[in-house]
């Protein structure tokens, strides 16, 4: 091998000492954190970091193109980082020490602040970042002095004997240290993995709010919704009237979903009021439970997206809890707080309202809330986008003013005060499949949350808008379904779909954006008829 390859091959050793050096420096703090701190996590914690700062856009567009798996691309990024920085640490340990392992110890303290500033972090938190990174660094040390000791034997003669012995010491020489250090970093590479993952998977699981919720029993509820006849058209693709828990959308900053044990959650209403109040999940349920039929739209929905769904909700008005603490005249504003440090901006007579189902969300579609939909308690507020008015995980309603305070998304160009944009969408023909000519049904969903929809129109390619038949609504506050028969010529054509709310306004139809308060068009959508 020539000098020039032989260099080349060590600089890829030296990347390998490094990725195990960070694997090690992974699997000990998640040991760590499994042992002392499990909020402790720094690859999640770095990654809820990012959540935090990355500029609006780029969240949208994680949002658009990944869905509801946008946190494991995170995750898969955040890998990918980890892997080509620690492979960089290792080139730079062998070739400038200590500089790969000062790398190493700079990633340390960078996840000992991204953990110990997120909120609700016990006193420990920093050890597993901190024990990481030591043990994240001795294995690099170790490495790269094995490395240099096998790449000094393959550039030194063996100066034994001489002749064909000496090369053949020369060669035994180097092959014992190579054999040393693919056996130490195979041996350290494969222990991090098997306790970083195991450790990950057990803080996961070992939880046992996931088996509380499963055994938990709500009450059932004092009041009921009652479904129409007719609620529910009976048409292929369509959404259906419920959404599924499963098939629910979900968004939110949290990275991993927090397990919250109801026999320890509590709620605390604070701030401008005549009284602080703290309530157990016991004494939340005790004050009653009604069902509310609420359809939730996120902001971060496109014209024709699927960010948005409907459930049958099982809750505390808001309003009666506020009223145990007494909100001051003076207040405009509740600021609610999630476990993981999320806030959310409410209107203060959006939740004190009467007439506006605001409430404190225990179960969901029969069954306690699922843990990523917010378990054991959620709000939800009919009328309002879910940034500003649903938290989930929420432990505290502090009432204050917009003036005083601002939420989460607030200072990352959000609007404070969010009223859901009554929209449409069109669910069947899907676009980009082809359908059969003949007579075939348009169908989809129109909400106007607090309002309720009046009308659906629909209209193909450039004629006239034609009335769509609804389905009979649950409430106001619900989605409805709406259909259109269509004799369907083949070739292409363009559908389109407005509603009109029950107030006589049509839905918008110039184009916006998502920022800063929610998009606004009309769905367009080309169909190929064959």
């Amino acid at each position: 091998m020539s000098k020039q390859n032989r260099r080349g091959a060590f600089i890829a050793f030296a990347a390998v000492a490094g990725v195990v050096s960070g694997l090690v420096f992974l699997a000990a703090a998640e040991l760590s954190a499994l042992l002392v701190a499990r909020d402790a996590s720094p690859l999640l914690a770095v990654g809820s970091f990012v959540i935090d700062v990355v500029p609006q856009p780029l969240k949208e567009f994680a949002i658009s193109t990944f869905g509801e798996f946008d946190k494991v691309a995170l995750l898969i990024g955040l890998g990918l980082a980890v892997v080509i920085a620690s492979a960089a640490a290792g080139v730079l340990q062998l070739a400038r020490p200590p500089l790969g392992a000062i790398a190493l110890g700079i990633a340390g303290a960078a996840s000992v602040a991204a953990t110990t500033t997120r909120a609700g972090v016990t006193p420990l938190a920093f050890l597993p970042s901190v024990l990481g990174a030591v043990a994240g660094i001795a294995a690099l040390i170790v490495l790269c002095r094995r490395l240099r000791t096998w790449q000094r034997a393959a550039a030194i003669p063996d100066p034994g004997a001489g002749g064909d012995a000496g090369a053949d010491g020369a060669a035994a020489g180097v092959s014992v240290d190579r054999r040393r250090f693919f056996a130490l970093a195979g041996i350290a590479g494969a222990s991090a993995l098997v306790v970083g993952i195991t450790s990950r998977v057990v803080s996961a699981t070992s939880s046992s709010v996931a088996a509380i919720r499963k055994g938990l029993r709500l009450p059932p509820a004092r009041t009921s919704v009652t479904i129409p006849d007719g609620a529910e058209l009976d048409i292929p693709g369509i959404s259906p009237l419920f959404t599924p828990n499963a098939d629910f959308y979900r968004v939110d900053t949290a990275l991993t979903v927090p397990t919250v044990d109801p026999a320890s959650w509590r709620l605390v209403i604070d701030g401008m009021v005549d009284k602080r109040v703290e309530l157990s999940f016991d004494e939340l349920v005790e004050m009653g439970l009604d069902e509310y039929a609420i359809t939730l739209t996120c902001v971060s929905n496109v014209v024709g997206g699927d960010l948005v769904g409907n459930a049958m909700w099982l809750g505390v008005p808001i309003r009666d809890v506020l009223r145990l603490a007494g909100p001051q005249t003076d207040a405009d504003m509740v600021l609610s707080r999630s476990v993981d440090g999320y806030t959310a901006s409410t209107p203060l007579s959006a939740l004190t309202d009467a007439g506006r189902d605001a409430i404190l969300a225990v179960g969901m579609n029969g069954q306690p809330l699922p843990l990523e939909h917010g378990f054991p308690v959620r709000m939800v507020v009919p009328g309002l986008y879910g940034y500003v008015s649903a938290t989930k995980w929420v432990t505290e309603l502090k009432v204050t003013t917009f003036e005083k305070d601002e939420a989460y998304w607030t200072p990352r160009g959000y609007s404070a005060q969010a009223p859901i944009k009554f929209s449409s969408r069109i669910d069947t023909p899907k676009i980009g499949k082809s359908v059969a000519a003949g007579r075939i049904p348009i169908a989809g969903v129109a909400w106007a949350q607090t309002v309720g929809i009046e009308a659906v129109e629909v209209r193909i390619d450039d004629g006239e808008w034609q009335r769509a038949t609804l389905s009979a609504p649950i409430s106001t506050d619900t989605w409805v379904q709406w259909m259109l028969e269509w004799d369907a010529t083949p070739g292409t054509h363009y559908v389109t779909v407005r509603a009109i709310n029950k107030n006589g306004e049509m839905q918008i139809q110039e184009s916006a954006p998502i920022a800063p308060d929610g998009s606004t068009g009309w769905q367009r959508s080309l169909i190929a008829v064959s």
